[in-house]
């Protein structure tokens, strides 16, 4: 199964870091809650951390920073050397087939491969992989999109499609795909993987963030909006019916230690 030469395309020309690091408010917010949650779960450093679609190496440098051996694969080649110019192990690879050994990681990232495979074989592909190269008892977190998410947004005039099919074919890049929640989970889990909890990123406030960029023609809302957003995505991590409220969502499983029985 080769990439799909849209994908390629689509970020060999942008700068994929800048949507985290740009200081804009949604940014800011993806980025913080993402390490939150990974904090929350990550054995100690140094752990060893495969990030799979790791891009041009955000989270890769922050965990290279808190003390974790870190190595990123990711299929689009500018990606690989602008993460290299970061002094960032990279290499170019595909989720689907991983070169790694088996159980050679501690941790395994799949933060954003999930986004642009939209056929469910491929999806399957990389959570097995993910499962083949953590160690037992180790993490796997994943990223996905949320399709019931865009039926918030006034101006998203496919938000019923995507929540029906769960696809949005642009015309400006690839077809992505977004993940009804409980479908995350099982595919997780048919992957062998389990103790599996699924985050709202963004949280509630995504909307009404995306609403006053809108209005105010500003990227970054300010100190209030941002705090205000952040409490409402932390205090939605314990109403699980909240979820869907969330665009982006982080999955955090484990593949089952020696000695117990995995799932099927």
């Amino acid at each position: 199964m080769a990439l799909l030469p849209d994908i390629t395309a689509f970020y060999g020309g942008g700068d994929e870091a800048a949507r985290l690091t740009s200081g804009r408010t949604i940014g800011t917010i993806e980025l913080v809650r993402t390490q939150e949650i990974l904090r929350a779960h990550l054995p100690p450093s140094p752990a060893s951390v495969l990030d799979v679609g790791g891009g041009p190496g955000v989270h890769a440098r922050w965990l290279t920073d808190s003390g974790y051996q870190v190595r990123i694969v990711d299929p689009v080649e500018q990606h690989v050397l602008q993460a290299r110019g970061q002094g960032l192990a990279a290499y170019v690879g595909d989720a689907r087939h991983l070169d790694q050994a088996d159980g050679s990681f501690d941790v395994v990232l799949m933060l954003g491969p999930l986004y642009h495979l939209p056929d469910s074989s491929g999806r399957a592909g990389a959570w097995r992989e993910a499962h083949r190269v953590v160690r037992p008892g180790g993490l796997v977190a994943a990223a996905a999109l949320n399709r019931y998410a865009k039926l918030l947004d006034l101006d998203s005039p496919n938000a019923l499609d995507i929540a029906t099919t769960g696809l949005r074919v642009r015309r400006d890049g690839p077809t992505t795909y977004y993940h009804d929640p409980s479908e995350l989970r099982a595919e997780a889990r048919q992957a062998g993987l389990g103790d599996l909890g699924v985050y709202g990123l963004h949280g509630p406030a995504f909307e009404a963030l995306r609403g006053e960029e809108r209005r105010t023609g500003k990227k970054d809302l300010g100190a209030k909006a941002l705090e205000t957003a952040l409490a409402a995505a932390r205090f939605a991590d314990g109403h699980p019916e909240l979820v869907v409220s969330s665009l982006h969502l982080l999955a955090v499983a484990r593949r089952p230690a020696v000695g117990t029985v995995e799932s099927s």
